[in-house]
């Protein structure tokens, strides 16, 4: 009879392929697909009457997967539960405990897939924490109780039925609302400012001024009438420098990622949405396949909201920085950085679990968002282990009769961390930050400067621009509302449920956002309200500490919300809404095209039906690349019996075809595109589109609300 093994138990199969690799056949090593119990989709779920007790069942697609599990605990030697070190992987170990009926079962984790890290959380292993499990409950419970209610209430409202409410997306929402209805009401300020472009006298080195004063007071310029005056005053004017001044500017290297950082980061420089970001992100600390070394986890836990890093990997950072770009940039002490007030710090930063492995040497054997979000946080932990950037920034005021103009230059004099990595911006800046522009020309007091133009130039104050991702996630952070790792569900949520669209990278609300976020912004304030929800979350953080009861925070909320609730269903109106138009003109009437709902989706109609029947065809974008041709891309279509397949934009000179969603990747084993695919055995998950080929991995599951289950019970 075979020796018993210790059964260890985690979420992914990619994750148990990089545990078979360095723990051998010591252990028998099992995933659980995820969660492997739920509340049930086709019902509330939750005992209201008798203290928010959930009822949690085994979803039909993991049956399989439990009876498994079941067996392989039933001749271990003993079991350890290792998913995810969080609140979400806590509560995957809890009901898995629960399920195969170990409570004795052993609770490891890890902030890396590493050799060394498994090894020393085997040296720890500890029992299940309830309080990190009963916060996880208690914000489900919370987000069930709001999505199963709210959501019936506006499609009884607004006649829709695939509309959904949550507690934190809804609130995302009235954020992008906000912001649209400040740009509606914005009223541009007209100004106006004059740049003289001067060179040394006699020399030919030019550089702009602009005008900073008038008789000793700022320059304030309010019309082209001022504007023109001041130009026919200066007429003749001699420029003499009047003052010059330079100042040490010194610019610190950034931390390294936190899970929001990481988002807005990989939206600024490579485009990634976020939930692209984090799946990217699972991926490389799951384990990637290495030629000679097999599956390795190449990333520490990606969701954290600390920016501390473990002594041995600011020490390996530091060896690395001396060897290969030199003593010069590095600090003579290890670099810390300031962790937010509100941050849990359960976790360390996002970093390569070995920074010798140099994202260059790995090009080869990563695809290419693999390699990309490698490469960033790669960067990013080097840098922010090494010395500061210096510049020389040179202020030069300019005297021309009763104006005064200035000048600003900058000299690098070492490019310290920037030497690795220099941060993405949000949006291109107005005015260059000073250590940005370039130097200036050799100056000293009293030297005669020569005009070679004078440019008056007029300009309108900017309404605050739109959300981006990056800035979306992180006005979120800065709210409290939500945590990172259910930024990248409440997104997808909202882009889903065509609450908002994206036009240039940027969140517009449409018709149907501003109709929803109304409604519950006018009979819903509390949970709407960006202070309650943050309030929420600090809630949920207390019970995580121990500190206050789970069902006392739900009991809290609840009494107002069902309320609220009895107030909204008797004085809400009930609205018809309107085909949302667009600025496509009919090419058959010329009437407005506006986007209507069918039973296969949104389409574009001429508004005049049913007088005129006039259907527009819309290309539905994938993003993906055709894998056949290379020229083209994969655009979502119907065939004639409105079965949804994707096909090549180039056809029929490109027959490629797939009758699953593509991903954007390609398989590790074959080479054909990867898919997205759903099934009733195994649900959501990623698999090759070749029928030769058996590779596979489970989807990322979304964090976070019931918006997919909502809809589901609406259908």
């Amino acid at each position: 009879m075979a020796k018993a093994k210790p059964l260890i138990i985690v979420e992914s199969p990619a994750k148990t392929r990089t545990l078979k690799n360095f723990l051998g056949g010591e252990f028998d090593i099992q995933a659980s697909m995820g969660h492997v119990r739920d509340l049930p989709k086709s019902e509330m779920g939750i005992d209201i009457e008798h203290g928010f007790q959930p009822r949690y069942v085994v979803p039909r697609d993991r049956a399989k997967v439990v009876k498994a599990l079941r067996e392989a605990a039933g001749r271990a030697s003993e079991v350890y539960l290792a998913s995810d070190p969080d609140r979400e992987g806590e509560a995957i170990a809890w009901h898995v405990a629960e399920l195969l009926g170990v409570p004795d079962a052993r609770r490891i984790e890890f902030n890396a897939i590493t050799r060394d890290a498994v090894l020393e959380a085997f040296k720890n292993p500890r029992t299940i924490d309830h309080d990190r499990v009963n916060a996880q409950q208690a914000r489900r419970v919370l987000d069930r109780l709001v999505g199963y209610r709210l959501s019936p209430l506006l499609w009884k409202k607004l006649g829709k039925r695939t509309l959904s409410a949550g507690r934190v997306q809804s609130v995302a929402l009235r954020l992008i609302c906000d912001r649209e209805r400040e740009i509606q009401a914005f009223i541009p300020v007209e100004y106006w400012t004059i740049t003289a472009t001067l060179t040394p006298h006699g020399q030919n080195y030019p550089f702009d001024a602009r005008l900073a004063q008038i008789d000793g007071k700022k320059a304030e310029i309010g019309t082209g009438e001022q504007a023109e005056g001041i130009v026919r005053e200066l007429d003749g004017a001699e420029y003499r420098v009047a003052k010059v001044e330079t100042k040490e500017r010194v610019r610190n290297a950034p931390a390294p990622f936190i899970t929001s950082t990481l988002q807005q980061e990989a939206a600024r420089k490579l485009g990634f949405t976020a939930s692209r970001t984090m799946r990217v992100a699972q991926d490389l600390y799951e384990g990637v396949e290495l030629p000679g070394e097999g599956s390795v986890g190449l990333i520490t836990y990606l969701r954290t909201d600390s920016t501390r890093v473990a002594p041995e990997a600011v020490e390996e950072a530091r060896a690395y920085i001396r060897d290969n770009y030199g003593p010069q940039y590095l600090p003579a002490a290890p670099r810390t950085h300031r962790k937010s007030k509100a941050a849990q710090d359960a976790h360390e930063a996002i970093r390569p679990t070995r920074v010798y492995r140099e994202p260059d040497s790995l090009k080869a054997h990563l695809s290419d968002e693999h390699y990309k979000l490698y490469r960033l946080i790669w960067q990013r932990f080097v840098a922010s282990q090494m010395n500061p950037a210096v510049y020389d920034v040179e202020t030069v005021e300019i005297s021309a009769g009763r104006f005064m103009f200035r000048a600003t230059g900058s000299t690098q004099r070492f490019d310290g961390f920037r030497r690795v990595y220099s941060e993405g911006q949000d949006d291109t800046p107005a005015e260059p930050a000073d250590e940005d522009r370039p130097p200036l020309p050799q100056m000293a007091e009293g030297d005669v400067l020569d005009l070679l133009k004078l440019l008056p130039e007029q300009h309108f104050t900017e309404p605050p621009p739109r959300y981006t991702e990056a800035t979306l996630v992180r006005a979120l952070e800065e709210h409290g509302i939500g945590r990172p790792s259910t930024y990248a569900g409440i997104i997808s949520t909202l882009k889903e449920k065509d609450y908002v669209r994206l036009e240039k990278k940027r969140f517009h609300p449409t018709a149907l956002g501003f109709a929803v976020s109304d409604r519950l912004v006018e009979h819903f304030p509390g949970i709407m309200d960006v202070k309650f929800t943050a309030g929420v979350e600090a809630g949920l953080d207390e019970i995580e500490k121990g500190r206050t009861e789970w069902t006392r925070l739900v009991s809290d909320f609840y009494g107002p919300f069902e309320e609220a609730l009895k107030r909204a269903d008797a004085e809400m109106e009930r609205v018809k809404l309107e085909p949302e138009r667009t600025d496509l003109k009919c090419p058959n009437c010329g009437g407005d095209v506006v986007i209507r709902d069918g039973r296969f989706g949104k389409f574009l109609a001429c508004s005049r039906y049913p007088e005129c029947k006039t259907i527009i065809k819309e290309r539905k974008e994938t993003g993906v690349s055709c894998p056949a041709c290379g020229e083209g891309h994969l655009l979502e279509k119907k065939s004639r019996r409105g079965k949804v397949f994707y096909g090549c934009d180039r056809y029929p000179s490109c027959e490629f075809v797939l009758w699953d969603r593509p991903v954007g990747e390609s398989c590790p084993d074959c080479g054909s595109p990867l898919v997205e695919k759903v099934t009733k055995s195994r649900g959501r998950e990623i698999r090759c589109s070749s029928r030769d080929c058996g590779y596979s991995r489970p989807a990322q599951e979304q964090e976070g609300e019931d918006a997919p289950e909502v809809t589901a019970l609406a259908s």
